[in-house]
């Protein structure tokens, strides 16, 4: 997200509750906007389908498989979003502009090819009663998740934020239209709604990046080149997407909370659902984590690098580094006090929104600790985003390593204590993961001065 905070800069210069409004409403927007459409998106074409689409399983069968796509498009692309965001973004820093696009060509070319074939033996061989058009659809809605994926980093990257939102707001509207006149066709029908609304998403994209950056080279693959590339970034990446999923996929194929819905895939009917919805209350806290540590933070932290490349007073760098590390400690109680008060407003609104829905009650104390678990993983951003400005690349690898292996451990834990533990294992992973970021991050900043000298 670097150099957001110039755009929310300007609107908090207003000094007035119209400009603070603003501010929070775009950061919102920006930050929150696409994976909130995509959700709605998807529930909305699952609630036009019922009664037309029959047998209704047909309707999970279709939301089962584009989750699934979507789980496994971020795993797997994963592997490649920090390492490619940062070559970019050292290139940038080069002035080597014209590279921008062949190296995403390159990238796109790789990714999507390779995930294609994955993707197209698996879909061969593991769903061999399904029609060749829903296995032709799976390869080609992944290798299109993939191709977005990396395009919205780029995108990011040339500060358009609110072009993705427009864009994912054309897709998805794409998606429900194309899935609502094509449902009569069943799974396949919707399965096609929703490839066609993602590949009009990813040609939007594409446009708007060649429009951007004009090249007379086609593709370079140079971003392949071990010794450009940082292979913690490609680990982390990784293990962050992996992190946040393994519970769910947990979830999935244990044979007490998941049951089989379309060829291997698994779905757990006791822990889906919740997580959608725990997902739609974290927005004000998103709003905040962005206005706050790429604004406050941000200022900060150019400051003081600044400082140290024009020889400034050891007394006027140490002031820089005491208010960047004022700046952290406020941006993270921001988003735990935001946070806390939406969590607290959805435990009191949760029942007569389920009731309201038709959903029974019983799923109450999941969603209450998916909401929580959330609201943390939103400050572990936070914390992140910190450490990957320091270039702290060796430490948030270890961190996602910690992630993944708690959050493993505490929700297979959770399946032996029983249903009323449900969800803990995640909350608590990032419980855990969060205190030990915090310790190194403020270990960090303590010796800034020191490692940002010695490592010249």
């Amino acid at each position: 997200m670097a150099g957001i905070g110039f755009e929310l800069r300007k609107l908090l210069k207003k000094k007035s509750y119209t400009g603070l409004l603003q501010t929070y409403a775009y950061a919102g927007i920006i930050s929150s906007g696409p994976w909130v459409l995509s959700i709605i998106g998807i529930l909305v074409v699952g609630l036009f389908s019922i009664g037309v689409v029959v047998p209704n399983v047909l309707i999970s069968q279709f939301q089962v498989t584009v989750t699934y796509l979507i789980a496994l498009s971020l795993i797997y692309t994963g592997l490649a979003q920090l390492i490619y965001t940062r070559y970019i973004a050292d290139r940038l820093f080069e002035k080597k502009d014209a590279l921008v696009v062949p190296t995403m060509n390159g990238v796109l070319f790789v990714i999507m090819t390779f995930g294609g074939l994955l993707v197209g033996c698996a879909a061969y061989w593991l769903f061999p009663e399904q029609s060749i058009l829903y296995r032709l659809l799976l390869v080609v809605g992944f290798s299109n998740l993939c191709g977005i994926w990396i395009a919205a980093l780029l995108l990011s990257g040339m500060k358009q934020y609110m072009q993705i939102v427009w864009l994912f707001l054309l897709g998805y509207s794409t998606v429900i239209l194309a899935a609502f006149l094509l449902r009569g066709f069943g799974l396949e029908g919707l399965l096609s709604g929703f490839v066609f609304g993602h590949l009009l998403l990813f040609s939007g994209m594409l446009f708007q990046i060649y429009r951007t950056y004009p090249s007379d080279t086609l593709v370079n693959f140079a971003f392949f080149n071990r010794h450009q590339t940082y292979l913690s970034l490609m680990l982390t990446g990784f293990l962050f997407n992996l992190g946040l999923w393994i519970d769910k996929f947990m979830f999935w194929f244990n044979p007490d909370t998941g049951q089989q819905v379309i060829g291997p895939l698994h779905a757990s009917v006791i822990y889906d659902f919740p997580i959608f919805l725990a997902y739609l209350a974290i927005i004000p806290g998103m709003a905040v984590f962005l206005v706050r540590i790429e604004t406050d933070f941000a200022e900060y932290y150019e400051s003081f690098f600044d400082a140290v490349r024009e020889g400034a007073t050891l007394e006027y760098i140490e002031r820089m580094r005491n208010e960047m590390v004022i700046a952290v400690r406020k941006g993270i109680f921001d988003i735990a006090k935001i946070q806390a008060i939406f969590t607290l407003i959805t435990f009191v609104l949760a029942p007569a929104f389920l009731s309201w829905l038709g959903i029974s009650l019983l799923y109450l104390p999941l969603l209450y600790i998916d909401v929580i678990s959330a609201s943390l993983q939103v400050m572990l951003l936070g914390l992140i985003n910190v450490m990957f400005y320091l270039d702290e690349r060796i430490a948030v690898m270890w961190l996602m390593v910690l992630f993944v292996a708690t959050n493993f451990l505490f929700t297979w834990l959770s399946f032996y204590l029983g249903v009323a533990f449900f969800g803990y294992g995640i909350a608590a992973s990032l419980i855990v993961t969060l205190f030990v970021g915090l310790l190194v991050i403020n270990y960090k900043l303590s010796q800034l001065e020191f490692d940002t000298f010695m490592m010249q």
